[in-house]
């Protein structure tokens, strides 16, 4: 077996807005000391191997984050904002002929809001507490960690998943067919989102997959496949890509 790259996915550290305290969504939330140790957490969990190209949501938090964890690497971050209906594959991007100038300390950090936590409508920033008290405690958790539907105006797993995965299959694949090592920083729904899609997971168990803050899942890829590495979401799964 010839494993041609890595593909390493990680949940933001805690933000400000502790999980659970609100809902926070679209809200831009910059890390809590708690999630500044989360992510140096991280940046030792992944410090043999080496990151050579990178993904986050455009949302402070998981850009702290995935910093923090280049820091880690002694590695410099250059950010790429992107479009999400830009259809050129990281490999044809200008960019790519800046490391052979500048040196392989640098990295490509393409943010995208392709990659941002689902937007919870009527629930945006309110107090979980207080929409369980409004809707039921069952049907908050239904709209949270189904596949759909999704909260009163706002967006479902499903909604996520597709802007989340053609991104991945455009953008990230290129990357790892190539030969690279590839981390994305993102949120519990695009990353639920990117789990089901790797893992072919059905739209029933998808509910019990969860990620807490500053969780990483490692594959990595060989012969058209994504194998998973470390075992934190559940059992190994393949898929055909």
């Amino acid at each position: 077996m010839i494993i041609t790259g890595h593909l390493i996915l990680v949940r933001h550290g805690e933000p400000g807005l502790k999980p659970g305290e609100r809902l926070s969504g679209w809200i831009d939330i910059p890390l809590s000391r708690k999630g500044i140790e989360e992510a140096l957490e991280c940046a030792k969990a992944l410090e043999n191997i080496e990151i050579d190209i990178a993904f986050a949501s455009d949302l402070v938090r998981t850009q702290e984050t995935l910093f923090i964890i280049l820091s880690g690497q002694k590695k410099t971050g250059v950010v790429v904002h992107e479009k999400t209906e830009d259809k050129v594959p990281p490999e044809k991007l200008d960019w790519y002929s800046y490391p052979e100038k500048l040196g392989e300390d640098l990295i490509p950090v393409y943010t995208t809001p392709a990659l941002n936590e689902r937007y919870y409508g009527k629930l945006q920033g309110r107090k979980k507490q207080k929409m369980e008290e409004k809707y039921g405690a069952e049907q908050v958790a239904n709209w949270r960690w189904n596949f759909e539907p999704g909260p009163p105006e706002g967006e479902s797993l499903k909604a996520v998943y597709e802007r989340t995965v053609p991104y991945f299959r455009k953008k990230v694949m290129p990357a790892l067919e190539g030969g690279k090592n590839v981390l994305i920083c993102a949120h519990q729904s695009s990353l639920r989102a990117l789990v089901k899609y790797i893992e072919d997971i059905s739209d029933k168990d998808i509910r019990e997959v969860r990620l807490s803050t500053g969780e990483l899942a490692i594959y990595h890829f060989s012969e058209g496949k994504l194998v998973r590495e470390n075992e934190e979401l559940g059992p190994e799964l393949k898929r055909n890509i």
